[in-house]
């Protein structure tokens, strides 16, 4: 059972030793993966713990005077951390007094004493400490003295572009959701619980099961085609999703996740979803009146059912 830790001090987490590797480790993408089981591979080898140390709020957008767009939630992060087989989490408050400790002291007071690190794993360009003054470099030469090995993962490619968070950032900003999905390992998703709204969906023809992104910032909005996944275990199931404020009918403070599933009859209320994102159809847009915006909503379910290759049915159901 994966156990989670949050703060700098406290007693040892592994007082026998343990595999560790350090990042934000934000939308989890077949980068990370691949370090991730390595890790996971080095730890069974020496019998050892294998340990994620993490940060939140991200270090990027902690310095940021504007939102910062992220790839995956707090809990998605975790959870990926979870199936990637890490023993234990340590993820770090990422505040005013972590910023201001020394790269030397985050060695010594992180690595070293809170985890007892055998090994650390890191990206070749990995930085740290404050003002960003630690390298691999660093790492490496504190290791010899400290008693761990400082390993660096090369670089991870698909098909000859290097995988990283800002590249799928880059894809989801340009609408690339195929590029996306190569460089995560899975198609582009958000999840969360389905709330119940004003079921305007609902007078429209188009009942959705709306999921609040809280604080986060989505790197994307619009209409989408898209793929659902239930708490009950299906898995796919087709539909059509705005992520955006909703203009024309009772704009919203913040954007909101709306999503419709196709010939679906069900209560979907205080349930977890994962809406996976398929295409995007177009921009969130503003319409004169409601039966512009019931035409445009006909026109956007005709699309995603062609680009999911889903046959036309009655719409309908609850949601």
């Amino acid at each position: 059972m994966t156990e989670l830790f949050r703060d700098v001090a406290g007693p040892c987490l592994a007082p026998g030793g343990s595999v560790v590797t350090v990042g934000a480790f934000d939308g989890l993408h077949r980068g990370h993966r691949a370090l991730l089981r390595r890790v996971r591979e080095r730890a069974d080898a020496l019998r050892l713990p294998a340990v994620a140390n993490s940060f939140e709020p991200l270090p990027r957008a902690y310095f940021s005077a504007q939102p910062v767009p992220r790839l995956s939630s707090v809990r998605e992060k975790l959870e990926g951390l979870y199936d990637a087989g890490m023993d234990r989490i340590l993820l770090l408050r990422f505040n005013a007094a972590l910023t201001a400790m020394p790269a030397e002291e985050f060695v010594h007071r992180i690595l070293v004493e809170r985890l007892a690190a055998r090994e650390v794993w890191v990206g070749r360009d990995f930085r740290f400490g404050h003002r960003r003054g630690g390298d691999f470099t660093l790492l490496e030469r504190m290791g010899r003295t400290l008693g761990f090995r400082a390993c660096a993962m090369e670089h991870h490619h698909e098909g000859g572009e290097r995988i990283s968070s800002s590249a799928v950032r880059e894809a989801l900003a340009s609408d690339d959701f195929e590029r996306a999905e190569r460089l995560l390992g899975r198609p582009f998703a958000i999840s969360g619980r389905v709330v119940e709204g004003r079921q305007l969906g609902r007078s429209l023809g188009y009942p959705t099961a709306n999921v609040p992104l809280g604080r986060r910032i989505a790197p994307i909005s619009g209409i989408f085609a898209v793929r659902v996944d239930l708490a009950d275990g299906r898995m796919g199931l087709p539909g059509v999703a705005s992520l955006g404020v909703r203009p024309t009918v009772n704009r919203l403070p913040r954007p909101l996740l709306e999503a419709h599933l196709f010939d679906y009859d069900g209560n979907l209320y205080g349930s977890r979803i994962r809406v996976s994102f398929v295409r995007k159809l177009r921009e969130e847009a503003r319409f004169d009146d409601l039966d512009a915006l019931i035409a445009q909503m006909h026109h956007d379910a005709r699309q995603a059912r062609a680009q999911l290759g889903v046959a036309h049915a009655p719409t309908g159901g609850r949601a």
